[in-house]
Parts: structure tokens; sequence; C-alpha cells
């Protein structure tokens, strides 16, 4: 019997894609009158390319920024505070999110987040979202010190809903970190579908959009 579903976050409930593209333009705009007579295209196109997805630190980001750039009139820790302060505000969520929250939530299910990334930020992200209420267990890697896909963070997200493995499914875009990570420690995991990735070969089930859950859900637990 389902008893808990478990999301990531990035790629999963929060359009990150989207999201990014919408703060860097206006980073741009805040910044323009220090920056040298850099094109706004460029600026955007180098931070989506050096960021990879979200999987190279911003602080890496930002000094390989300045140094391709040959900025001298802004530092690369005046960039990265503002990522940190602003980029909650510029949060985009995925189509039909609050809906299937609400479902999943009348329901009667247990809700979770399991996502890599750090505690301040991806906190102040879930809360851009306002979708924090909706959640019994938040589990950020920074804060647990250990990372998807290792085991460990997601037994404990079990252990925080108190239901075992064969009562849960996970939810996630990534094929390695999200769903074989959670099909490792016995969960049944459904690839959100993203063209970043590679498809999956062992996912339970695969959905484009957040509505197309409940159907999927049926299928897998008639």
């Amino acid at each position: 019997m389902l008893k808990a579903i478990i999301f990531d976050l990035d790629g999963t409930l929060l359009d990150r894609d989207s999201s990014i593209k919408h703060f860097i333009s206006t980073q741009y705009n805040r910044f323009a009158p220090r920056f040298n007579n850099i094109r706004k295209n460029e600026y955007i196109s180098r931070f989506i390319e050096l960021d990879c997805r979200g999987y190279v630190w911003k602080d890496k980001v930002y000094q390989t920024m300045i140094n391709d750039f040959g900025l001298q009139t802004v530092t690369w820790q005046e960039l990265l505070d503002d990522y940190y302060i602003e980029f909650r505000n510029y949060c985009i969520p995925f189509p039909n999110l609050l809906k299937i929250l609400d479902i999943l939530t009348k329901e009667g299910y247990l809700l979770g987040i399991i996502t890599n990334g750090l505690g301040d930020f991806q906190m102040r992200s879930i809360q851009g979202l306002g979708i924090e209420k909706y959640f019994q267990t938040i589990l950020i890697s920074e804060i647990e010190r250990v990372r998807k896909p290792e085991a460990e963070i997601f037994l404990r997200a079990l252990h925080r809903l108190g239901v075992t493995a064969d009562e849960s499914i996970f939810i996630g875009d990534h094929p390695d970190v999200d769903v074989m990570g959670a099909k490792h420690v016995g969960m049944k995991s459904i690839w959100k579908r993203d063209l970043g990735w590679a498809e999956p070969e062992n996912a339970d089930g695969i959905i484009d959009d957040l509505g197309d859950l409940p159907l999927v859900i049926e299928r897998l637990y008639m």
C-alpha cells in the first residue's frame, strides 16, 4: 500500500532551467552599469554554459565569468551574494505543481523532498515556490551531509516519514541520482521526463507533467 510520495526539487517541482534564465536576465539588468559593455546575451549564455544545469558550484561559475569578461568593476562575491539573495524571487514551478500537491494531500499521502544542494539556498527556493507547508519532511544534502544517490539520504527520509521502502515512491528527473538512487533502497521510482538526460531503462513510470502523476500511481498500485 502506498503511503508516502517523495520528490526531487530541481527539475521536478522547480522548473530550474526557466528560473535560471529569468534570474540571470534580471541580474544582468541590476549590474549592467558595471559590466563594461558586456552584451546581455553573452552574459546569459556564458552563465548557463558554466552552470551545467546546477552541477557546478556558483562560486566557480562567477569566478570564471569575472576572468572571462575581464571584469574589474564588480567582484564574483557580489554576483554570488546576489544569486543567493535574489534567486528565490524568480522560482518558476512546473505546471500543475500546487494542484497536484493539493490532490495528494487530500488523498492522505505523506509528502517529502530530497534534494542535493546548499541548505539555506534550497529552503529559500522551496519557500519561493510557496510549497513548504505541503511536506512532512525535507532533506537537503548539505544539512544531511549525504547526497543522492547515496542510500542513506533516502533511508533517512523513509524513517522520518515512518514508512518502509515498499510503502513509498520517489519522483525525480535524473536517471541515476533520482531513479536509480531510489530503486537501490527498494523504492519504486517515477522519472519526470527531462530532455537533458537519457531515458532510464528501469523507471517504474514516466511522466511529462506533474498532473499525470495520479494516473501513473493508480496503474502501479492497481
